[in-house]
């Protein structure tokens, strides 16, 4: 039987709380389209295309200016050919010096077990406070 939508999911946040980003990266398709939400800093390149866009301009970002940073998943929901999770970023701002908490929502389409789709939603005001933006 084929992994859920979930269950890839699933595995993706636990390689990436392991820093196995191959092991992130080979769950993404080639022609992945991955999405920031609006107005959070890291959407200035939306949408990323294929896993390795994704690698440098995002989660190279994460790992450079983010002390600490991780990824706290409460709850991910099955809907078919999408996961939805629900939890929170952490992790201290290297220029500021400010922790975060920022509420998160994250939509992944998968399709032959591969991600297809990726929607990040955020608090993005919450973020702008975190980096000094507002």
């Amino acid at each position: 039987m084929a992994e859920s939508a979930a269950d890839v999911a699933r595995a993706i946040y636990e390689a990436f709380a392991t820093g196995d980003v191959p092991g992130v990266l080979g769950r993404f398709s080639p022609d992945i389209v991955w999405n920031e939400a609006e107005n959070f800093p890291y959407a200035d390149g939306n949408p990323y295309i294929g896993p390795e866009a994704v690698a440098n301009g995002v989660f190279a970002r994460c790992v450079s200016e983010w002390d600490g940073f991780a990824v706290e998943i409460d709850e991910i929901i099955d809907a078919g050919d999408v996961a939805v999770a629900i939890g929170r970023y952490l992790g201290t701002y290297k220029a500021t010096g400010t922790p975060q908490r920022t509420q998160l929502a994250h939509l992944w389409w998968v399709e032959g077990g591969k991600v297809v789709r990726f929607q990040q939603f955020a608090d993005t005001l919450g973020i702008a406070r975190v980096i000094g933006a507002v």
